[in-house]
């Protein structure tokens, strides 16, 4: 029995608004067994250009980025699930590749694989010095129902990973920004979440200084320690983008109040 045959892979997806990304992310999956998306409260013409695709369209409203994406896991009804963004292409030679590895496991039911990302602001491919809350280089999108968890943040959930198995060769394209305008959007959406996951945490909001140490370090992790130095001027504004999140998701929870936050 071929892997194809015997391993079988739904595709997830979580949208909200994705009319410009959403055909072609469809289309890369086209070879995926099952293809799952969740519309958390889409207004644009996002689920009729999904309707040309055979997909299962569910759509809802959900409290956070971790609610949703957890019941988008429970409506894929195969066990392995390779979880997407709009934003993100996958491939036939990734799918195959995903199948294979799990076939060479000793548990074919549990665990979770890294997937390698190519990022792309516009047309350029910005590899190096991502992390930091403001981008992957990797991410565990291929799993076992039962072997992820998301938390319930309204921005950058926590997760709950049980039983690695490793990583694939075959990467994700992830279109990140159109250009720096996309980028002063994204983390002006990016702070209003984290500014209002500060002020309802147990935890008290830390000291000016010390958020302001954590985002110097954010920059250094980015620029130096991910290589962002590599990619000249975009890698240092990747560098600052992930430390002016710490500091002005601090400045928004501490000055504004959660009326003037924008609904994730």
């Amino acid at each position: 029995m071929s892997c194809n045959s015997k391993i079988k892979i739904s595709a997830l997806i979580v949208a909200r608004n994705e009319e410009i990304n959403i055909i072609d992310c469809l289309e890369s999956l086209k070879t995926i067994d099952e293809i799952v998306l969740l519309l958390d409260r889409s207004t644009d013409n996002t689920i009729n250009l999904a309707k040309k695709f055979n997909c299962t369209i569910y759509e809802g409203s959900w409290p956070s980025e971790g609610n949703r994406r957890n019941e988008g896991i429970n409506k894929c009804s195969n066990n392995w699930i390779l979880e997407l963004d709009a934003d993100e292409r996958a491939s036939e030679q990734l799918i195959k590749e995903a199948k294979s590895k799990i076939l060479q496991l000793n548990d074919i039911n549990k665990g979770y694989f890294l997937i390698p990302f190519d990022n792309y602001i516009g047309r350029k491919k910005v590899r190096y010095g991502w992390g930091a809350s403001w981008g992957v280089s990797s991410k565990p999108c291929l799993f076992s129902k039962n072997s992820k968890v998301w938390g319930n943040e309204s921005i950058h959930p926590s997760l709950k990973l049980n039983n690695k198995q490793g990583f694939l060769i075959n990467r994700i394209d992830h279109y990140v920004d159109r250009n720096i305008s996309d980028m002063i959007q994204r983390l002006d959406r990016y702070t209003s979440a984290k500014a209002k996951d500060l002020r309802t945490s147990p935890d008290n909001i830390p000291p000016l200084w010390i958020t302001v140490r954590r985002s110097l370090t954010r920059f250094y992790k980015c620029y130096i320690t991910r290589k962002g130095y590599k990619e000249k001027g975009w890698g240092f504004l990747n560098a600052t983008f992930a430390a002016l999140f710490v500091l002005i998701s601090y400045l928004k929870a501490k000055l504004e109040n959660d009326d003037e936050i924008p609904n994730n």
